[in-house]
């Protein structure tokens, strides 16, 4: 059996489409479901989905027929602010499902962020320098202090592993509103009015100019499938992302050429934002490429012609 917290959400429900794909729909859910989030889940297959209030009490009493749990449920609002609500979603249910897959000998895969890096790029040691990091803003906060608490009690035989995730993009976004990505909501604004908004000049870059690493949820679900099919893994903490940085310059200009329409509006830089933005990130794969994930990940041109294939 299968276990997928937030399994209606983005990354979980395209790696239920890939895990039907192999045949597997052992599969059981947990997720707090609205209307969008349904729709997700539409044709897939499934044993059963419960309240993420249920988890626990579920787990107790099937333990012995657990393979593994992916751990995608968590709140993912960067703006959050309410930091009693992030600890208790983000810390403490991550914290109390990490003991209980230890005990039980649970292959434990759990999704982190590359919003701890703060104004890093994500070129460090994973497990050595987590003291070097600085996160801006309280999301970021309580997903290091997971990243910490893994690492400073668990021996490194746990088969626990942390995929900090980079700019994500691809299907399954509509639920996530102003937190999807970059490249659904430039292709959004451009499909509805004809052009995308993009910061003006900020932290020392151009209009335009900032750069993010953004990955394809299909490479992102690949990783998962990998280190689940992977016989023996070892407590870890890795970067998932394709190790390029593009602007969002770029990015809309991509999309543009792919629908053949489109402007550009540049737009000031939001104040509220300033405090807690990541102008610059990248991915440093090398720590998965030393496990042995060998796969390529999907060039950016070829992500996004992908993604926009899917809408029409």
């Amino acid at each position: 059996m299968i276990i997928i917290t937030g399994g209606a959400g983005f990354i979980g429900s395209n790696l239920i489409t890939n895990l039907n794909k192999n045949r597997i729909k052992e599969i059981v859910i947990f997720d707090n479901l609205n209307k969008q989030k349904k729709k997700n889940l539409k044709n897939l297959n499934f044993k059963k989905i419960y309240n993420k209030n249920e988890t626990f009490e579920f787990l107790k009493s099937n333990k012995k027929k657990i393979d593994v749990i992916f751990h995608l449920g968590a709140c993912t609002n960067t703006l959050e602010n309410n930091w009693d609500y992030l600890y208790k979603n983000n810390f403490e249910f991550s914290k109390k499902l990490s003991i209980y897959s230890s005990l039980n000998n649970i292959k434990l895969i759990y999704a982190s962020s590359a919003s701890v890096y703060g104004k890093k790029d994500g070129d460090l040691n994973e497990l050595k320098n987590m003291g070097l990091l600085k996160p801006l803003n309280l999301y970021a906060k309580s997903k290091l202090l997971f990243d910490k608490f893994l690492i400073e009690n668990f021996d490194v035989s746990a088969e626990i592993i942390g995929l900090r995730y980079f700019n994500v993009y691809g299907n399954n976004e509509d639920h996530k509103l102003n937190m999807a990505s970059p490249i659904h909501n430039f292709f959004h604004q451009i499909k509805e009015k004809k052009f995308c908004k993009i910061f003006d000049k900020f932290d020392g870059y151009p209009a335009g100019g900032h750069k993010r690493d953004f990955v394809s949820v299909d490479d992102c679900v690949k990783v998962n499938l990998w280190l689940f099919k992977k016989r023996k893994i070892k407590r870890n903490i890795l970067n998932v992302g394709s190790g390029s940085a593009v602007s969002f310059k770029d990015v809309a200009s991509i999309i543009i050429n792919e629908l053949k329409y489109g402007k550009i509006k540049i737009i000031k830089f939001p104040d509220e934002l300033k405090k807690g933005y990541q102008s610059y990130t990248r991915a440093n794969l090398n720590e998965l490429r030393n496990i042995g994930y060998t796969k390529k990940f999907i060039m950016l041109s070829k992500g996004i012609h992908n993604f926009i294939k899917k809408k029409f």
